[in-house]
């Protein structure tokens, strides 16, 4: 009996580091299941669609049929084997992989649109280094046969102009099934893709191919609103397409000075919007800009490039608004736009990611209660209780 009891003496301490052992695994835990995987479901939980005229009056099964739900993101920037470090890589695609994700099984969109930049590379990759991006895009990207996934090329997918090749927008338009000037009609609903860097007007055979799609293009929606300038004789042997004025998708936003007119929490930090845009290289050219609006005479227009958010209105009447960029390694606040789309009108909700300051915070506040709570147990910390206790008991003996 003696020794049975000097056993489970001896054995307190370590069933009581066992169970303190136990504890911090369990934190531990819960903090990166938080951070890592729960943050998402909490911060994209609260976004809603928005309401288009006449949505809120419709019932569900009625707005399901009429409005489309459309998410459109930016500038994902899949880092790539040159400038890409394995670290930064796993940080990044595993945060936009949760956010895509989590507003898929959340919000489910039935379509999305990704404004070009999708890997940070793709100008200069390598056919194996391509294969290997792709790869790994498709893993973060992967989505229902319920929602369709549209893809924009940009200027670090093919190159800037300069660097731009047949080959290069060849292996894009393979991967992705993207084209200029190609036109995507859903519930009645016209959108035309515009590979923006190829809106040069310098007559290369790109950009020749791609202004030449976008002209036809043009001319049939032209003729299938009827527009006044367009005589029934020239329309009568062209395909009649839904009568919605089109929504434009590219990656270079149009012309405009700068962002020294944009706005909001995610528009360009204060020491950059004065900084004047460089025509074909920020921005679409004047000319250019001014040919896609003659052409299609848009209802909306959406872009990427700058990272930052930007809503301009171009003629007095054609909103253009830039999306920011979906990844943390480009802003703090990364986002997307939900859209509630019908042909003869939109409403745009703009979604937060969680903060990756936040969420350095978190973990920095859960390292200081970590270090706290072992120092407090190993008697190296002396608990505020105790030392609370201390102190009365050493007044009364004065």
């Amino acid at each position: 009996m003696l020794n049975s009891s000097s056993t489970t003496v001896k054995n307190l301490p370590l069933k009581r580091r066992l169970c303190f052992l136990l504890k911090l695994v369990c934190f531990v835990s819960s903090v990166l299941i938080f951070c890592e995987f729960l943050i998402y479901f909490v911060v994209i939980f609260q976004c809603r669609w928005p309401d288009v005229k006449g949505g809120a009056h419709m019932s569900e099964k009625e707005t399901s049929a009429s409005v489309l739900k459309a998410i459109i993101l930016a500038d994902t920037h899949l880092l790539g084997e040159i400038k890409g470090h394995w670290l930064d890589k796993l940080r990044r695609e595993w945060q936009m992989e949760r956010s895509f994700q989590t507003a898929l099984w959340l919000l489910q969109p039935d379509i999305v649109f990704i404004l070009g930049d999708v890997f940070d590379e793709g100008k200069w990759s390598s056919p194996q280094a391509w294969a290997d991006d792709v790869r790994r895009f498709q893993k973060m990207f992967k989505h229902s046969t319920f929602t369709e996934l549209v893809v924009i090329a940009g200027n670090h997918d093919i190159g800037f102009h300069y660097e731009m090749t047949a080959y290069k927008v060849n292996r894009f338009e393979k991967v992705f099934n993207f084209t200029s000037g190609k036109l995507i009609t859903r519930k009645g609903i016209n959108f035309v893709l515009v590979n923006s860097v190829a809106m040069e007007g310098d007559g290369c055979a790109v950009c020749r191919t791609s202004e030449a799609k976008l002209v036809a293009l043009s001319h049939k929606l032209n003729c299938s609103q009827q527009k006044h300038s367009h005589s029934k004789k020239r329309c009568s042997d062209v395909e009649k397409l839904p009568a919605s004025e089109p929504i434009l998708l590219q990656h270079y936003p149009l012309y405009r000075k700068s962002d020294a007119e944009c706005t909001g929490e995610d528009s360009a930090p204060p020491e950059e919007k004065n900084i004047p845009f460089k025509e074909k290289y920020d921005v679409l050219s004047q000319e250019a800009s001014q040919k896609l609006l003659w052409w299609f005479q848009p209802r909306l227009i959406l872009s990427g490039h700058t990272h930052s958010a930007c809503e301009v209105l171009h003629a007095g009447k054609i909103p253009e608004i830039s999306v920011p960029s979906f990844s943390w390694r480009n802003r703090n606040n990364p986002s997307f736009i939900m859209g509630s789309i019908t042909p003869t009108d939109f409403s745009l909700q703009k979604c937060f990611l969680p903060f990756e300051s936040r969420v350095f915070t978190i973990y920095c506040a859960a390292g200081a209660l970590l270090v706290i709570l072992v120092l407090a147990h190993v008697q190296l910390l002396t608990p505020p209780f105790y030392f609370a206790q201390h102190l009365i008991s050493k007044h009364k003996a004065v």
